[in-house]
């Protein structure tokens, strides 16, 4: 026989354990550039465009590390 809970939970301590229930997975879409996968409304990291216009230098940012 399996075991029944004894007391009610609250709707707090149900809504919370529920609370995650909503999260999704980032929003992915390709760099018109280069093609890599990065997220939406950002600088892609690879080539460094945005919109079709280079945004930072790569190359430069490389060399900084």
């Amino acid at each position: 026989m399996v075991p029944q809970p004894k007391r009610k939970h609250s709707q707090g301590r149900r809504d919370r354990r529920r609370a995650n229930d909503a999260l999704t997975s980032a929003k992915l879409v390709q760099c018109s550039n280069c093609g890599e996968m990065r997220l939406a409304h950002t600088v892609c990291g690879k080539c460094g465009y945005y919109r079709g216009k280079e945004a930072i230098s790569v190359a430069a940012e490389a060399k900084k590390k």
